[in-house]
């Protein structure tokens, strides 16, 4: 692909930060700007797209040729091809074949009579001589519809033309023939509406080889009649001829440059003209946004270079053969696991705090004193269950004859019953322990998964170890049940014995109602039987008292709610709903009646099971108790009902002393376990496996096997750790060349506004293009260049005194005396000349200057020189309007 040589010299750049990303795996895209030709119909605009390419691809003619916009995306590659996204997979090498597809697919959408649609045209063309750029060719503007052209063709068009030249990143080739008027093209006035400061907006002049004889376009060329920021360039394309005589776009660029050399209204400005200008005043604002672009990356490489070095840290003097090494980090995972284990259990401070949940000692905290509890009080809750037994027992006892007294055999048999079911909930929370400690080890080892032998033997070994103490724990608490079965100590000072415990449940009465307002649990639940009208369902802040339970809208508990007493109410669980993860339960009455409002049960949720465990617990202490489970005993009610019906009063007062025997003797028991079982769990299984863990892990590690084998890493972390380190260097490289690319392109700054309020008031009378003396010299320059050097004199020390500063040089070459040393450069009119920087300059300045690197003196004069142009441009533009 021929012509474009400021792209050539940028693709070197833009690679480099591609392969640099690529390497990273990361995406990171410059989002080059997009490029946009904007013109009435047949001003030649394909023309100026395909030199900017450099291939011959784009259907030409006369009329409106161009009527669906082409997106035509550049994309660099090894190979030169081009593809359309409406024929996926086929690749066209020929670009005779590519023209001839954008006619076809034009016809197909629009018809063959010149007719439009704003359905666009996807061209992919690989090269490696392109940037990843977009080019949009766009129709031309036309006001008179032809063929089968809509009658509102010109809005539809300046639609069309909006929907690509509205963004930001769009880059405006305002193109206007210059056999036209300039000052009532559309082109440029398109790109006023969308672009008012005129940041993205470049003139281009074509057609300049066919104005008339005696006219040129020379002062709009240089931005002198009717201007633009950005200016003006002007170029010439092949004719309809050259296009069918294939005339090659090099021979073509050969002849536009020649066409300017010889021109005498343009030769002092050919420089400045000609296609390949244009593509380097666009190849430099590619190299401006690339330069906008780079700060924002170079922030991005550098957070994740901080983020990379903190996990590379450990990888940089890594050798994975070396045993010492190996060594070292078997003893620093050990240690670590050491102080994670302790600090998991005793929740003194860890790097890494679950937030999410209870975990480790906080967990097993409430095991203890929630869970435990709840299963304790989970085995006693059915009351006529116990007196029926209660009743048995003392006939039983009794046999044939008519008991007199109350039997002491009955209230033991009765104990020893509900002490021996104490071993399920006692057993089941050593369970729950271990299940609980196997969790903290898990997590504590993950830090070796770079070693998976090792972290698996490492469990292997803890668990071991905890399974065995979790036996000796077993059999402990089951000798602890059997010391209870042993001996009923009915001296123990809080028994209330036989004589107190007829007023046993007057006394418990007087309690219950004196503990009526004792707060127990507070927190969020949801409701979920509210009505459709009300959403269904939703959250409330619930406290839970010994008689009742109420909610509030919120926290501050000033909106209550509702009230509900605990009296006869029971719990149930409920399935969860179709769809929610809440875990559910419901408060009812087991006579039927309604519970709240209209329902019959109040359904609650809670968003984990272990706070519906813990609410739970806290219902047991308010005396709502679970539902019961057993079905069998609904065959058994009637008997029941019978045998509790038919007892003597004398029997019923037996009972109920046996009763309040048996509950005053069960909570001495049930206060003693509750107080032992955490105490003998934390002794046998969780303070040994510290002990174990500390002490003897590493010599189990060691008698193990082969710590070599047991320290190889796993093929996942060795690639995570190839990985981590190239992306650590391409990182650095990225930093590297982002360094280099900020030095080696050069950013142009912004030209200044300018007025082009012509633009907008659209000039009633259409002057000229260009007045008539291509060649010859401006009158009013010499006088206006006196006037400005006399104003801009400085005063001279020394009898220099009224003296008028030397006239500027009127044309380049001329030479202006330096200012005299130690006086500043004049701050008035026009600035001073260019500092000379040869060596042996004859001022201060100039000696300064020699002292600068060559670039800051380039920049420097190049700064001076545009204030200079600046300032003599604008003293010209009016004192050429007063001469008009």
């Amino acid at each position: 692909m021929a012509g474009n040589y400021g792209m050539q010299q940028l693709i070197p750049i833009v690679n480099k930060l591609q392969d640099a990303f690529v390497q990273m795996g990361v995406h990171m895209s410059l989002d080059l700007p997009q490029i946009a030709v904007l013109g009435s119909q047949s001003a030649g605009k394909s023309s100026v797209l395909e030199n900017f390419v450099g291939r011959d691809f784009l259907p030409r003619g006369s009329g409106i040729v161009t009527r669906r916009p082409l997106i035509l995306q550049l994309i660099n590659g090894q190979a030169e091809y081009a593809e359309f996204l409406h024929c996926k997979g086929k690749k066209f090498v020929d670009f005779n074949e590519v023209r001839q597809e954008i006619e076809a697919e034009t016809d197909r959408i629009t018809g063959s009579n010149k007719g439009i649609s704003p359905v666009p045209i996807n061209l992919r063309v690989y090269s490696p001589n392109v940037l990843n750029l977009t080019l949009i060719d766009l129709p031309g503007l036309t006001k008179v519809p032809i063929g089968d052209q809509p009658v509102d063709i010109e809005q539809q068009i300046k639609a069309m033309i909006f929907q690509f030249i509205r963004r930001e990143s769009c880059l405006i080739l305002a193109v206007t023939p210059a056999n036209t008027d300039l000052a009532n093209s559309d082109a440029l006035k398109l790109a006023k509406e969308v672009d008012p400061q005129g940041l993205r907006t470049i003139g281009v002049i074509t057609k300049l080889d066919l104005m008339d004889e005696g006219t040129d376009a020379r002062d709009v060329l240089e931005n002198k009649l009717l201007p633009l920021r950005r200016g003006y360039i002007g170029v010439v394309n092949r004719s309809q001829k050259d296009i069918e005589g294939r005339k090659d776009i090099s021979a073509a660029l050969a002849a536009e440059r020649k066409f300017f050399l010889s021109h005498p209204s343009y030769r002092h400005i050919a420089d400045r003209l000609g296609t390949p200008y244009l593509q380097r005043v666009l190849n430099q604002q590619l190299t401006n946004h690339i330069r906008d672009t780079l700060p924002g990356l170079r922030d991005k490489l550098q957070k994740q270079l901080l983020t990379l070095e903190k996990d590379v840290d450990q990888y940089k003097h890594f050798r994975p053969d070396d045993p010492s090494i190996k060594t070292k980090a078997m003893l620093q995972m050990i240690q670590t696991l050491q102080t994670d284990f302790e600090r998991t259990i005793e929740g003194s401070g860890s790097a890494q705090i679950n937030t999410n949940e209870l975990s480790g000692g906080a967990k097993i905290n409430r095991l203890f004193h929630e869970r435990f509890p709840f299963e304790i009080v989970k085995m006693e809750f059915d009351e006529k269950e116990l007196r029926r037994e209660i009743a048995f027992a003392i006939r039983n006892i009794h046999g044939i004859r008519v008991g007199l007294f109350t039997p002491d055999m009955a209230f033991e048999a009765i104990v020893k019953k509900q002490i021996a079911r104490l071993k399920e909930p006692c057993l089941k929370c050593v369970d729950l322990v271990v299940q609980e400690l196997s969790n903290v080890v898990r997590v504590c080892t993950e830090r070796m998964s770079r070693y998976p032998r090792l972290r698996e033997e490492t469990e292997r070994i803890i668990m071991s170890h905890v399974r065995s103490r979790e036996q000796q724990c077993k059999d402990q608490l089951v000798l602890l049940i059997d010391c209870e079965l042993a001996y009923m100590n009915t001296n123990h000072e809080d028994f209330i014995g036989f004589a107190n415990a007829q007023n046993q449940s007057e006394n418990a009465t007087k309690t219950r109602s004196a503990l009526g307002n004792q707060v127990i649990r507070k927190g969020f639940m949801c409701i979920h039987n509210l009505g459709i009208m009300k959403g269904g369902s939703r959250d409330y802040w619930f406290v839970l008292t010994s008689e009742s339970i109420s909610w509030f809208k919120d926290e501050e508990e000033r909106e209550k709610k509702y009230m509900l007493p605990l009296d006869g109410l029971k719990l149930r669980d409920l399935e969860q709903g179709f769809m929610s993860r809440r875990h559910m339960f419901a408060l009812f009455n087991p006579e039927g009646r309604n519970v709240y409002k209209d329902y019959k049960q109040l359904e609650l949720s809670c968003e984990n099971q272990d706070d519906v465990d813990s609410w739970k617990a806290s219902f047991l202490r308010a005396g709502v108790y679970p539902e019961k489970t057993s079905e069998a005993s609904n065959g058994d009610e009637s008997s029941d009902n019978s045998a509790t019906s038919s007892m003597d009063p004398q029997l019923e007062r037996q009972v109920e002393t046996i009763r309040n025997l048996v509950d005053s003797y069960m909570r001495i028991v049930t206060k003693t376990t509750r107080d032992l079982v955490p105490k003998t769990i934390m002794m046998l299984i969780i303070n040994n496996a510290k002990d174990f863990i500390n002490g003897e892990l590493l010599a189990h590690l060691y008698a193990s096997g082969d710590q070599s084998q047991m320290m190889e890493e796993s093929p996942e972390e060795a690639q995570k750790r190839e990985e981590m380190l190239r992306m650590y260097h391409a990182c650095k490289e990225a930093l590297h060349i982002i360094g280099d690319v900020s030095m080696a392109t050069v950013s142009t700054p912004v030209p200044p506004p300018v007025k082009n309020d012509w633009l907008e008031s659209r000039l009633d009378s259409n002057p000229r293009l260009s007045p008539p003396s291509p060649g010859g010299p401006r009158r009013a320059a010499p006088a206006q260049q006196a006037s400005l050097g006399q104003r801009g004199a400085p005063p001279v020390p020394g009898g220099g005194a009224g003296r008028p500063a030397p006239p500027l040089p009127s044309r380049p070459g001329g030479a202006a005396p330096p200012p005299p040393a130690g006086r500043p450069n004049p701050a008035q009119g026009l600035p001073a000349p260019l500092i000379p920087t040869r060596p042996g300059g004859g001022s201060a300045a100039a000696a300064a200057m020699n002292q600068l690197p060559p670039h800051m003196r380039q920049q420097i004069n190049q700064a001076v020189g545009q204030a200079v142009t600046n300032a003599a441009m604008n003293e010209l533009s009016s004192a050429f309007a007063r001469f008009k």
